[in-house]
């Protein structure tokens, strides 16, 4: 499978970068690429496309998996676009359950006449608990059932709770990054996405 995340980015900045990492479960890293995604825009579904796209494993991959719905801020991913463009299954994942009404008042605060269109793509789908080895965390699935997202969010699991593919590729998409705050301090970590739980 296939997971991508973003890393990490400071404000002001016009880009975040993505990286994609293909792992045969659990742990075993058959391809990486990276990109990136414009901070806060629109680009994010067909940013993920291509990045899957270009991992010469394509053939071989079974599922993807996304951390959240947002990339590079509020660039929203159309979880069932990428299903389509993609002919595989999308699982999104996220450690808390989301503070949707502080996400909406900043989708209508910070972009207008979009902000509709990034909410109904956030509402999309969803969610539902993980059980894992420790803390539990939410998922939404495109093109299985909750019970195979499942499976898939544990068998690739392989210390704490959180999918290996996603964490190898939030530590490469971050990689060649100036310097930034710890991920508890960092600006990412501070957005109101971040702590809303996206």
């Amino acid at each position: 499978m296939v997971g991508v995340d973003d890393g990490a980015f400071g404000r002001g900045e016009a880009f975040a970068p993505i990286a994609a990492v293909v792992v045969s479960s659990p742990s075993y890293v058959e391809a990486v690429r990276r990109s990136r995604v414009r901070v806060d825009g629109t680009d994010g579904t067909e940013a993920v496309v291509a990045l899957v796209r270009s991992t010469s494993a394509i053939d071989g991959i079974r599922a993807l998996l996304v951390d959240g719905a947002v990339v590079g801020g509020f660039n929203v991913l159309d979880l069932d676009r990428l299903h389509e463009a993609l002919g595989i299954p999308v699982v999104a994942v996220t450690r808390r359950p989301p503070d949707f009404p502080r996400i909406h008042a900043a989708l209508r605060t910070w972009f207008g006449t979009d902000a509709d269109r990034r909410w109904k793509l956030l509402r999309a789908h969803r969610l539902f608990r993980v059980p894992t080895g420790e803390q539990p965390i939410l998922a939404a699935a495109v093109g299985c059932r909750a019970t195979d997202a499942t499976r898939l969010v544990q068998r690739t699991t392989v210390r704490g709770y959180w999918p290996e593919p996603l964490r190898l590729a939030h530590l490469i998409a971050s990689a060649g990054s100036p310097p930034r705050p710890s991920r508890a301090e960092g600006i990412k970590e501070r957005s109101p996405v971040r702590e809303s739980g996206l």
